[in-house]
């Protein structure tokens, strides 16, 4: 198999093509789950599609995708998160897109749940499901058997909410940071439920979030491709998303979900990117210091996710230029 190597990861070249990859892996799959992941603009969508398309018309097997974008879950965040549209799914059936209110929190054991369940009516009629997405423990929690812990407190979880208010949070991040690296590096600190989340779970019982998330073993044949890119290649892709989002009416979209009732404070706004914007509708801001705050915002996250993905030698991992090319 020939090989080039970004960042220490291993990228699989035309010589032992993905869709030979696949074709022994349904071989021998008894409860196949086809996973694919990588950085935010890496080219997980378009690849996906290509995916699907093979499997039904290749391999004769009918393929859905389930969306693993925790901020893709909600309805009216479209353009933001680069949702997939109608004409872009190209047919193939696609799931737990738009499926929550802006107001309604999400947790990891509501998305385990959903996805299981979708993933076990599929195996049901003989279909191959698709995880796909970027949110890294919303796909661990399926490819791990992560069991997320549920109980709260409401006094810590108020004195945790009004720390925050101090400083949005950053505070708090260098806390868990501290405390919990692993968690760390997949929460953000503007992202308020996760962040609190994992810092009560260790004040209410003494170990971090990464000790609780127990795990069982998977009930699925993995197959996990990840989409890889020269970091240079992936710093301009979200420079250029982001302006393209902008240009396609980005600003509009944040300005119709506020005329809607939401806020800044509700927690679909904590995509990347809305509370900026919502921020730059108030404060009435230069616009090219909002593109650059929103990419910079950006581009740490896919940092945040390479690093999470990294050390996984489940992980096939493919070069999206190639991709991009073979299409």
């Amino acid at each position: 198999m020939s090989q080039t190597r970004y960042d220490h990861l291993v990228i699989v070249q035309a010589q032992h093509p993905w869709q030979s990859i696949t074709r022994d892996f349904l071989r021998t799959a008894a409860k196949p789950l086809i996973v694919v992941l990588g950085p935010t603009a890496s080219g997980k969508t378009g690849f996906s599609i290509q995916l699907a398309h093979f499997l039904t018309n290749t391999c004769q097997k009918s393929a859905e995708i389930i969306n693993a974008d925790s901020r893709q879950l909600y309805t009216y965040l479209d353009i933001g998160t680069a949702k997939i549209t109608q004409e872009e799914m190209e047919n193939v059936p696609h799931h737990l897109l738009s499926v929550l209110d802006p107001k309604q929190p999400v947790t990891i054991g509501w998305y385990q749940r959903e996805a299981t369940m979708l993933i076990d009516q599929l195996h049901g009629k003989r279909s191959v499901p698709m995880l796909v997405g970027g949110s890294m423990l919303y796909i661990s929690s399926i490819i791990d058997g992560l069991v997320p812990v549920e109980k709260s407190d409401p006094a810590i979880r108020s004195r945790l909410e009004s720390d925050y208010r101090v400083d949005e949070g950053k505070a708090l991040w260098k806390r868990l940071e501290g405390i919990d690296p692993e968690s760390a590096a997949a929460i953000p600190y503007q992202n308020k439920q996760y962040l609190l989340r994992a810092l009560e779970m260790y004040e209410l019982t003494g170990k971090t979030k990464s000790q609780l998330g127990t795990q069982s073993l998977c009930p699925y044949d993995l197959l996990i491709f990840g989409i890889q890119r020269e970091r240079s290649e992936l710093v301009d892709r979200i420079n250029q998303r982001t302006k393209q989002m902008l240009e396609n009416g980005w600003i509009e979209e944040v300005q119709s979900l506020i005329d809607l009732g939401y806020s800044i404070d509700d927690p679909a706004m904590e995509s990347s990117g809305y509370r900026e914007i919502a921020e730059f509708l108030e404060k009435q801001t230069n616009k090219q210091d909002l593109i650059e705050k929103i990419s910079a915002k950006t581009r740490q996250y896919a940092k945040r996710q390479m690093t999470w993905w990294r050390h996984d030698e489940r992980i096939v991992w493919l070069d999206g230029e190639s991709l991009s090319e073979s299409k």
